[in-house]
């Protein structure tokens, strides 16, 4: 048995050194720390934030860096969700939390990092440009890393959906992560739109990681009454009034909105710990039935498995193979 766990530890490793990782199987970081600072959205409060490379099967880690010990710690885990009005906010039981993680957390599914430490002195992340894009870039500066450790993903065995009728989200077996979205809003700015993808790493540069968020001019008085928006702006959002975007500059794509929900989606989903293989399908979806969504997978062992996307030991000819794990 020790015999076998050396010769798989040195053909891993001899796999991710010689031969990259264009098939996805191996687990990815950072090669170096990345710090960006910006304003909060909900908070207003500037903020820097870094991100640094992280051990294999470690996944995503946030840290307070303005609280001491286990109380600064946050996991990004479905679980640890505590509030979804407006943006996905992560908590402990120490009752620290951190806000607006979807952006962050899309660019870093959307990069292929499985695994890394978030450092960030306040409430939330950065908003950026309200877009994943900075992130994006950051991630591309900073350099991705391939570990020696196997990439573990979810596999979606049976549909699993959540909603009311109006809104709703589910998942589907499907050979690849695959997501589409279906908005339908009164005003004529956005309308009825719809988007369908398969995720790889340039599809989400390219189509989806520049889609900024977006909100209603007469929605921000209500909303800064209750503590949010506070640092909404048009340079980190499109603004619409009545049927008209009042960002100078407009739109970037003509279908932004519903690429924007797809880019919260892939964050919010991506809280499950692991790449989804499977179809993820909104109707006028959101943050809270995104994790509604995952909580109802996980409710359920027989809609999913992991699997382990692997070399196999070498015997003649390399040769890989995929694992169910149960």
């Amino acid at each position: 048995m020790v015999a076998k766990t050396q010769a798989w530890r040195r053909w891993t490793n001899i796999v991710a050194n010689n031969r990259g990782n264009a098939d996805g199987m191996f687990q990815q970081t950072l090669k170096k720390s990345a710090t960006i600072a910006g304003v909060g959205l909900h908070s207003g409060a500037i903020v820097t934030l870094t991100i640094s490379p992280a051990d294999a099967n470690s996944g995503i880690t946030f840290i307070r860096t303005d609280r001491h010990g286990a109380a600064a710690v946050v996991p990004a885990r479905w679980d640890s969700v505590v509030d979804t009005r407006m943006c996905t906010v992560i908590g402990n039981e120490h009752g620290t939390t951190i806000g607006t993680i979807e952006h962050l957390m899309s660019a870093l599914a959307g990069c292929g990092i499985d695994n890394a430490v978030v450092s960030l002195d306040g409430v939330e992340v950065p908003i950026m440009d309200g877009s994943a894009a900075a992130f994006v870039a950051a991630i591309e500066q900073a350099g991705v890393a391939v570990l020696s450790a196997p990439r573990r993903i979810i596999r979606i065995l049976k549909p699993v959906s959540v909603g009311d009728g109006v809104k709703s989200a589910s998942f589907a077996p499907d050979d690849a992560t695959t997501y589409s979205f279906e908005i339908d809003f009164e005003s004529a700015a956005i309308s009825r739109q719809s988007r369908a993808v398969e995720l790889d790493g340039d599809v989400f540069k390219d189509e989806i990681s520049r889609a900024r968020t977006f909100g209603f001019l007469h929605e921000v008085e209500g909303l800064r009454k209750m503590g949010l928006a506070r640092g909404g702006s048009l340079d980190n959002a499109v603004v619409i009034s009545g049927d008209t975007v009042m960002n100078a500059d407009g739109l970037r794509f003509t279908d932004e909105f519903v690429r924007h929900k797809i880019l919260d989606a892939v964050g919010d989903l991506y809280l499950a710990g692991a790449m989804v293989i499977g179809h993820f399908h909104g109707i006028r979806a959101g943050h809270a039935l995104n994790n509604q969504l995952l909580r109802a997978l996980f409710a359920d062992r027989s809609a999913w498995r992991y699997e382990i996307q692997a070399p196999a030991l070498p015997v003649g000819r390399p040769a890989y193979a995929r694992l169910a794990v149960a």
